[in-house]
């Protein structure tokens, strides 16, 4: 394909710290930061509908100057907020809001055309807000999400050289790798009120896809991918048995292992209204319960009964720091064997043993933590009671896709999810239905895909083939009557309803969407 307009692939890690260093040291204030009681006030006073929004807009002039009239003028009478709130800043746009779409075209070219409406030019990013500055094009979700997202993006990169933007997967990848170099870590999203958290870690699996759709060798981002896991571990040689720190978490007979966190302990700028009324709720001290929805949106399910202490009380009995997490236990381990591996093939032998120990570890860890053989199911362990959580979710399938387990767990996790998580219309996210996006009866692209990979990892081809195919029907029903894809879909298990969106959680059903589009045009590919 043609070089994209603006493009300048960083092919160097040191081309990339060379590009940092040049740059002036970026403004990290949040908007809660910058605008203070005015940030309060308009969340408060709901001049925007979404809670998002504010956070997301542009200032018309210096956020000090605009904080200094508002302190000014709030007092005087006539004093209108919304007025106020229009005059100083610009409102974001949706994501591929001027998109027309085009009557019969397949999944496909409807695909191909959409990913121009969703690549965002760093050079236009407006001063002074939230967007953090990044040196390449990259792909937006869609709807609400116009900036970089990080698990998002590895399953959008998934269809991006099918539809001949491999150049854009491979752009995409360095600026992974320059969140990494800035900042220490790949932040949830490309905004400053994001930098307190990151996001499932697939920056290894992302490197590895670069590398195979004709990008540079995944061993240029060995650097990165250290700094990453040294993000995750960090505390790790200070924890005692039956304590935490950040993300890590010693057993109480010594293992290590990793938990999501946030390092504030606020109500998230982004969903404001939304965590101050699940704190007033839970008759809990709010700092906590900020925290724990704070770690959720870290995990990428936000929100789901899987985090929750008691799904009949809801979000606010919400405890994700207590629970160590499956998944993210095996993309860790994914990516101390990719560090091994890359350490080796560098000549590097000691690392590559060290890493090699460290996977060697945790794989032992999750076995013996989270595989339940009498269930023959994996989930997630509650560190602090020391019992393995009930609820079965999707994500028991991700120690396939990383190629933890056995083939005996392949195979009893086969036979599980065909008989507690596979219906009709795809897989489902968890059994148990609720009001949070990340239950059912919702199904996502991200976890067909693991779904389907893992299985054909480990030869369960039947089943894979299964979920691949009742997914890609209920994408194509929907997109038929609608002409659109969507973040998610419900997903029925009997012939009373068609397929269609689905539902729950913060905000409306979003349109693009990044990841379904990644998944589905490489399903389109290969079929």
């Amino acid at each position: 394909m043609a070089r994209l307009a603006g493009v300048i692939p960083l092919a160097h890690p040191q081309a990339r710290q060379a590009a940092a260093a040049a740059s002036p040291p970026p403004d990290t204030r949040t908007p809660a930061e910058r605008y203070r009681e005015l940030f309060v006030e308009v969340q408060r006073a709901v001049v925007f509908h979404d809670s998002k929004t504010f956070p997301d807009c542009a200032p018309r002039i210096a956020p000090e100057e605009i904080l200094a009239r508002y302190r000014a003028g709030r007092h005087r009478h006539g004093f209108d907020l919304r007025h106020f709130v229009r005059e100083h800043f610009g409102s974001p746009e949706p994501a591929r809001c001027d998109y027309v779409p085009v009557a019969g075209q397949t999944l496909a070219q409807h695909i191909d055309d959409l990913w121009g409406f969703l690549i965002r030019e760093p050079l236009q990013h407006p001063p002074q807000g939230s967007l953090l500055q990044l040196p390449h094009c990259y792909i937006v979700p869609g709807g609400r999400f116009v900036e970089l997202y990080y698990w998002d993006s590895y399953f959008t990169m998934l269809g991006l050289a099918d539809s001949g933007y491999a150049e854009m997967l491979h752009c995409m990848t360095d600026n992974f790798a320059y969140l990494v170099d800035t900042f220490g870590l790949v932040p949830n999203g490309t905004r400053t009120y994001y930098l307190s958290r990151s996001q499932p870690p697939v920056f290894a699996l992302m490197t590895q896809l670069c590398e195979q759709r004709g990008g540079p060798p995944a061993s240029q981002y060995l650097p990165q991918l250290r700094r990453e896991h040294a993000f995750w571990m960090d505390g790790e040689d200070r924890v005692d048995a039956g304590q935490a720190h950040r993300r890590v978490v010693r057993t109480a007979d010594g293992v290590l292992l990793n938990r999501y966190w946030d390092d504030r302990c606020t109500p998230r700028e982004e969903s404001w209204r939304e965590d101050v009324a699940t704190a007033a709720a839970s008759g809990r001290p709010h700092e906590e319960v900020w925290r724990h929805l704070r770690a959720a949106a870290e995990s990428g399910w936000d929100f789901s009964t899987r985090w929750m202490a008691d799904a009949n009380v809801g979000l606010p009995s919400i405890v994700t720091t207590d629970i160590l997490p499956l998944d993210l236990n095996c993309f860790l381990h994914e990516l101390e064997c990719t560090i091994a591996r890359l350490a080796a093939a560098g000549g590097d032998g000691a690392t590559a043993a060290h890493f090699r120990t460290r996977a060697s570890a945790r794989a032992s860890a999750i076995e013996r933590y989270f595989w339940n053989a009498a269930a023959g199911l994996y989930a997630d362990w509650n560190w602090r009671t020391q019992r393995r959580r009930e609820v079965l979710t999707a994500a028991t399938l991700v120690p396939l896709f990383c190629g933890v387990a056995s083939e005996r767990q392949a195979h009893a996790v086969e036979r599980t999810v065909r008989e507690r998580l596979l219906v009709r219309d795809g897989l489902l996210t968890t059994e148990r239905n609720s009001s949070e996006q990340w239950d059912r009866p919702n199904g996502f692209a991200p976890l067909a895909w693991m779904a389907v990979e893992g299985l054909r990892r480990y030869g369960r081809d039947h089943t894979a083939e299964e979920i691949r195919k009742r997914w890609m029907r209920t994408v194509q029903v929907v997109f038929d009557r609608e002409n659109r894809l969507v973040e998610k879909y419900a997903l029925r298990s009997g012939d009373e309803h068609e397929p269609c969106g689905g539902s729950g959680g913060e905000y409306p059903l979003q349109d693009g969407f990044g990841w379904t589009n990644g998944v589905v045009r490489r399903w389109t590919s290969r079929s």
